[in-house]
């Protein structure tokens, strides 16, 4: 009863009820036939007639019936194989019905599950295998560890690279991560101790330089239990060319400032030692001054990158917002937007009012007209948000990308430090620093803070 492919033929149709209709007429009629001929030759004995009629009809009643309902019982153990099939994985069986009835339809009906759920499966199994595929050609060390990774519950899968990394290619699945650890890096056991995502170092082989890595970690429920995916990725080569390439722009970008202050001020020297020789002193004091000037300028400069390669960690303080916007409001101009929230905040107030300095000072460069550089600090949730906002030019898409990246600047005589100090202020705080430009022109620099802050 079970075939592969088959489908029932479409010839003339004839339900079951026609079909066991015509049994039932045809059983009767053979019946009442027989009956009347026995009574014409048996007149005046009607218990011999019916004896005889039964002993004649029943069982070809029986055996008629009986061939009529084995292939439909055929087709139920067909049906019920097949849908264990099902249950088991295997999509591959199909029945056969000859009649054109109702249970044509059903059969029909059954051939088109079995092939959508063949499909859905040979789909399903390519996608698990290009899935496979790339996860075990990542160079992302994943490992799925059942429970919780910090009390060292036992692995689920792991991919080649952490295969690489902790067992020396052997196999990890089935072992607890708490074994795994013992023969790992002591700096991986801590990172996975402290929660969380961050970065730890494992000390180099052989006097090496020290190998970074990023520590990732997720948490799900599988199958009714909760599970958590741990990614170790290796930064050390990324991060190697990242700082290669931040110190060929610092080298660049004091090199220009060094050559564009130095030059001038070699021309003024020559120039005032030229007047003193001609005994005319009169124009001393200008070149002088403008000696002091780019002298002046070329501190400040050096002295940016200073503070910024060397931002101490912040001195947390109870401070009333009023207060500090008082005493930022005397050293720059700005509007205030809202009320100032009731409740006081921890930060490091010398910090954040130079992370705000040069913000306010920012928009007041883009082209925005001064009465248009707002100041908001509102409190949202477990965070105070501290929006400053200013109708200049806004920033392309390029440079929004680039902004808060140390050195990066557009300005012709600009350092590139002033969005990267105040991002590494509120990163030292526990908050974070977001652009955006405005709809109807200008930009909104915000800062969130916690409201508690922890220093990074």
């Amino acid at each position: 009863m079970s075939r592969k492919g088959i489908r029932p033929p479409r010839g003339r149709r004839f339900s079951l009820v026609t079909r066991w209709s015509a049994l039932v007429g045809t059983l009767l009629t053979l019946g009442i036939g027989a009956a009347l001929g026995l009574t014409m030759l048996l007149p005046g004995q009607p218990w011999l007639v019916l004896a005889i009629c039964l002993a004649c009809v029943v069982p070809i009643a029986v055996i008629t019936i009986r061939s009529e309902i084995r292939p439909i019982l055929s087709l139920f153990r067909a049906l019920e194989g097949t849908v264990a099939s099902y249950r088991d994985g295997d999509f591959s069986f199909s029945l056969h019905w000859p009649h054109n009835d109702e249970l044509a339809d059903l059969v029909a009906a059954h051939n088109d599950l079995g092939s959508v759920l063949r499909d859905q499966r040979l789909d399903l199994v390519q996608r698990e295998l290009l899935l496979e595929t790339m996860v075990q050609n990542t160079p992302v060390a994943m490992l799925l560890v059942a429970g919780n990774a910090s009390r060292s519950g036992p692995v689920v899968y792991a991919n080649v690279a952490a295969r690489q990394l902790l067992a020396k290619g052997r196999k990890l699945e089935g072992m607890q991560l708490g074994e795994l650890l013992q023969s790992a890096a002591p700096a991986l056991s801590d990172a996975l101790a402290r929660g969380g995502d961050g970065l730890f170092s494992v000390e180099g082989s052989e006097g090496g330089e020290d190998e970074v890595y990023h520590l990732a970690r997720s948490s799900f429920t599988l199958n009714g239990r909760k599970h958590e995916l741990l990614l170790l990725r290796h930064l050390t080569s990324e991060l190697r060319r990242q700082e290669v390439q931040t110190w060929k722009k610092v080298i660049r970008v004091i090199s220009h400032e060094l050559n564009n202050s130095l030059a001038p001020l070699a021309s003024l020297a020559h120039s005032g030692a030229e007047l003193v020789r001609r005994g005319q002193p009169e124009r001393l004091p200008q070149i002088l001054e403008t000696i002091g000037e780019r002298t002046r300028h070329l501190e400040s400069f050096i002295l940016g990158y200073a503070r910024f390669a060397k931002l101490p960690t912040p001195r947390l303080e109870t401070c009333e917002w009023s207060e500090f916007v008082a005493r930022l409001a005397s050293q720059v101009r700005f509007s205030l937007v809202g009320a100032l929230p009731a409740d006081p905040a921890q930060f490091d107030p010398a910090q954040l009012e130079q992370a705000l300095l040069n913000l306010l000072k920012n928009a007041h460069e883009s082209g925005s007209r001064p009465e248009q550089v707002e100041l908001q600090v509102r409190r949202a949730h477990d965070v105070v948000r501290i929006d400053v906002l200013d109708r200049g030019s806004g920033m392309s898409d390029a440079v929004l990308t680039n902004a808060l990246v140390p050195f990066y600047s557009t300005k012709r005589s600009g350092t590139g430090l002033g969005l990267a100090l105040a991002r590494e202020i509120a990163e030292a705080h526990g908050g974070r620093i977001t652009l955006a430009n405005r709809e109807g022109g200008g930009l909104a620099v915000t800062l969130v803070l916690p409201l508690v802050a922890v220093p990074a």
